[in-house]
């Protein structure tokens, strides 16, 4: 019902009037909420009440502290008269589903695409390089992979998706 990415804002305001319809119609909303999202909002609203933000040696917000999931949980609750909420990590879910033949085989490719790779002394880490002709599975340098890459949110097939849900931004 609900695609939150930290390349976007979460108006939990309007999103909360939006999802009270669905969870009106439906009796529940879910909600996939990527790791980062809202934060530089729940930052914003720490600060203007003159909370402490928790932050590590380096600056950066402490996520498991602040918890985003669990304050948007709260705050979207609140909006759409939700009596109880479950946060689960995603990681829950990628784990709770048997491999289909796709996946199996993209397994099985990178297998022995790494096992060529760690023979031949070569580091990286194993998947498609959509960036090479023919996108083959090999070891994807780690600089290339660091993260700290915005998703472009303006992609057709995301902004499609937004839009068949009805969450428009």
């Amino acid at each position: 019902h609900a695609i939150w990415i930290p390349e976007l804002p979460v108006d939990i305001q309007g999103e909360g009037a939006r999802l009270k319809k669905v969870m009106d119609e439906q009796g529940c909303v879910n909600v996939f909420m990527s790791e980062g999202s809202g934060v530089k909002d729940i930052v914003a609203e720490l600060e203007k009440a003159g909370e402490e933000v928790p932050r590590d040696a380096f600056g950066h917000v402490k996520l498991d502290k602040v918890n985003p999931g669990a304050y948007f949980a709260k705050h979207l609750a609140e909006h759409v008269g939700a009596e109880k909420t479950l946060v689960q990590k995603s990681g829950y879910f990628a784990r709770s589903a048997a491999a289909n033949a796709f996946d199996k085989d993209l397994i099985n490719r990178c297998a022995e695409a790494g096992v060529a790779s760690a023979i031949d002394g070569i580091s990286g880490c194993m998947g498609q390089d959509e960036d090479a002709e023919g996108m083959p599975i090999r070891a994807i340098e780690f600089e290339r992979i660091a993260g700290h890459k915005a998703f472009d949110a303006s992609q057709g097939w995301f902004t499609g998706m937004l839009s068949e849900i009805g969450q428009i931004n």
